[in-house]
């Protein structure tokens, strides 16, 4: 018989305040307040001791805590160490939910450990956890147009033609999300890589 699976963490990054609200760096952060409703966990509170919103309900059957940390994305680390310090989650069942550059917009992809690409954010956690064995949910955002800088880039909202789609792949994250949690990594990818193109 196989062991009951224990706490999860799902983290989603973004930056604070209403002037990110609809970046595109800020979209982890609405896949997690669509997971927070799929959980029956209400509201986001304030958790000082980790500088983070949290919620806690259950998905997949399984004890979740979702959070957004209140800092700004290149100082994430710090709030999801404490989380995982705070709720005595391990780092591999952490999954964090991200923008990715490197992928056409609205593809989801899933991964544990490897590189950052270069988001801070990534950057940031691995090494205030001090690992990169954790998981992410890779939302695409596409590369900037012409010469725009990518920094500039995921501080914009997104495009009108993007808006129209964009519901559906925070849907598709939440989804997969909810099949890392139930399934592992490896039905999950077999399920939603081909899915997402």
């Amino acid at each position: 018989m196989s062991p009951v699976p224990g706490p999860a963490l799902v983290v989603g990054l973004g930056n604070p305040g209403p002037d990110y609200a609809g970046t595109r760096h800020n979209v982890g952060t609405r896949v997690a307040a669509l997971l927070a409703a799929r959980a029956g966990a209400g509201r986001f509170s304030v958790h000082k001791r980790t500088n983070s919103d949290v919620a806690q309900g259950r998905l997949s059957g399984r004890p979740v805590t979702l959070a957004v940390p209140r800092t700004y994305m290149n100082l994430s680390g710090g709030p999801v160490a404490g989380l995982v310090q705070y709720f005595s989650i391990p780092p591999t069942e952490v999954i964090v939910v991200h923008d990715e550059l490197d992928l056409e917009f609205g593809v989801i992809r899933l991964k544990r450990g490897g590189g950052e690409g270069g988001h801070n954010g990534l950057r940031s956690i691995s090494r205030s956890l001090g690992t990169k064995d954790y998981l992410r949910i890779r939302f695409g955002i596409g590369r900037p147009p012409g010469r725009q800088d990518p920094a500039d880039y995921v501080l914009k909202r997104f495009s009108g033609t993007e808006n129209k789609e964009l519901d559906l792949g925070i849907d598709l994250a939440a989804d997969a999300a909810e099949a890392l949690l139930a399934d592992g990594l490896e039905p999950a990818q077999n399920r939603f890589h081909p899915l997402s193109g």
